[in-house]
Formats: C-alpha cells, structure tokens, sequence
C-alpha cells in the first residue's frame, strides 16, 4: 500500500510540475484548430482581423466565463503564475475527482458472518467440526 501512495503523489508531484512550470513555455502560436478557424482572413500587428473571410470573425468571449477562463487565472495580471497556477489547479481538480471516482467503485470485501452464532448447534465445535458431520465434539 505504501510503494502504491508513494507512486500516485509521485505522479501527482510530476504533472504539478509539468502543469505549473512547463505550461509557461507553451507556444502562443495557434494551433492546428484555432490555425484553420482563421484561414482566409488577414490579421494586424496586434493580431487582429482587419479583412478577408474566416470563420474566426464569428468568434466572441466565452459566454460562459468562469475563473480559469482562457488558460489563467482571471484578476491576475502576471501572466505566467496565471497560467501556472491555473494549469496546478486543474491538476488538482482532476486529481480529486478521479480520485473520488475511483473510491466510489473501488472493490470491496464482502462482509463475512461470523462463523457460529452464540446459540446454534456448531457453537463452540471447530471449523472442521462445523462442516465434517462425521467429526465429534470432545470439547
């Protein structure tokens, strides 16, 4: 059981890591997706749309919103702890919730009765006794 938690915080510990650290380098270019949403279009400086037709001109802020919106923390203005904070904080929140999923269906030992009742004919006789008809009592 130990070598087993030892493995899961140890793997808990790496994805921090990657999350919270690795995450800050990630590329601000688009990726394969967001690059085929703005085919077609041209784009200024400050990356834009200043013409043409795609279908990134029908894009608006998330409708939803929420507070890790966008990769980051919204009301931090440091970008990289916002998005290392956010990237452990999602990690974590994974983490609790497969954890608590896997507890909720985790395999578990039937209950066993106990071997005789207080009261009942085995009561006092030994397990070979219970089971053996041929087996006496010297007790």
């Amino acid at each position: 059981m130990k070598r087993s938690l030892g493995f899961i915080f140890g793997g808990l510990l790496v994805a921090l890591l990657l999350a919270g650290v690795v995450s800050s380098f990630a590329s601000s270019h688009p990726d394969g997706l967001d690059s085929s949403l703005r085919d077609g279009c041209t784009f200024d400086a400050d990356d834009k749309i200043t013409g043409g037709s795609c279908p990134a001109q029908e894009e608006q802020e998330h409708e939803i919103g929420g507070p890790l919106a966008d990769y980051g923390i919204s009301g931090l203005d440091n970008d990289l702890l916002s998005t290392g904070l956010s990237g452990g904080l999602g990690v974590l929140l994974t983490f609790a919730v497969a954890g608590g999923a896997f507890w909720l269906v985790r395999r578990r030992e039937p209950e066993q009765a106990p071997d005789h009742v207080a009261g009942s004919p085995e009561a006092g006789r030994s397990d070979r006794a219970a089971t053996d008809p041929t087996a006496t009592n010297k007790a």
